[in-house]
């Protein structure tokens, strides 16, 4: 397997186009910062719940490694950085690396950002991986998640987040979304979205058990929330299953 077979070239060309407004709010990637502080909040209570790590700890993750894939311009990476961990960052489009690197340096965040695919990486582990609305976009999704199981190290944590393929997500994110101009046209192939059984089919096919899906749907009063319902958004978390310790 080389080091882009997960990559899909358009979809980084696509992505690249959107880097220098990675990190204004009301740019083109409004949607992500809306999203970021319920993405946070369902990392930490996986971090504290795993690692029985207290949860008033400013810095859970110090000392452990861990990998953002597909991380953009660092909307994710950055606040891994904070919370302790030492944070590779890995994305496919060359202008988010360039751009994630500038606003890392100008925070005084030592990140180690890298243009590539997450099968790139030549037998290095991370205690946590991460992967926020990357795996929709890909070329290969099982060879993704394979490449994914295989930087796990024993006793890590996986997180991902995706759409699932669901009328509601059409209407949401496309037909909404991208027809009112939320999002920028071009960003969603319905057809590609994986339901919560497909990904965690996947993921246990490359050795891991999946053990919380939580959803995300959106509240007109508060934005974004967890929920128990998975049919617009969801998240997966999962670790070595035990045969594969």
């Amino acid at each position: 397997m080389n080091a882009t077979d997960t990559i899909n070239p358009s979809e980084a060309a696509f992505f690249g186009t959107l880097a220098a407004e990675w990190w204004d709010p009301k740019g083109s990637s409004a949607m992500l910062h809306k999203l970021n502080p319920v993405r946070l909040r369902y990392l930490r209570d996986r971090i504290d719940a795993e690692w029985a790590c207290d949860p008033r700890a400013r810095r859970p993750l110090e000392g452990r490694r861990a990998l953002d894939v597909g991380c953009g311009a660092g909307l994710l990476s950055e606040p891994l950085a904070r919370l302790g961990a030492r944070v590779t960052g890995l994305d496919a489009a060359a202008e988010n690396v360039a751009v994630a690197r500038a606003h890392a340096e100008g925070q005084g965040l030592a990140i180690d950002y890298r243009h590539g695919g997450v099968e790139s990486l030549s037998g290095e582990t991370f205690d946590l991986i991460v992967s926020m609305e990357v795996v929709e976009h890909v070329a290969d999704p099982a060879g993704f998640v394979a490449a994914i199981a295989g930087a796990l190290a024993p006793g890590g944590l996986v997180l991902l987040s995706t759409p699932n393929r669901t009328p509601l997500s059409k209407l949401a994110l496309i037909t909404l979304g991208e027809g009112l101009g939320m999002v920028p046209k071009g960003t969603h192939d319905w057809s590609k979205f994986l339901t919560p059984d497909e990904l965690s089919a996947l993921l246990e096919a490359a050795g891991l058990e999946v053990f919380d899906r939580t959803g995300m749907r959106l509240d007109p009063a508060h934005g974004f929330t967890l929920s128990a319902d998975l049919s617009l958004d969801y998240f997966v978390a999962a670790r070595h299953a035990v045969d594969n310790e």
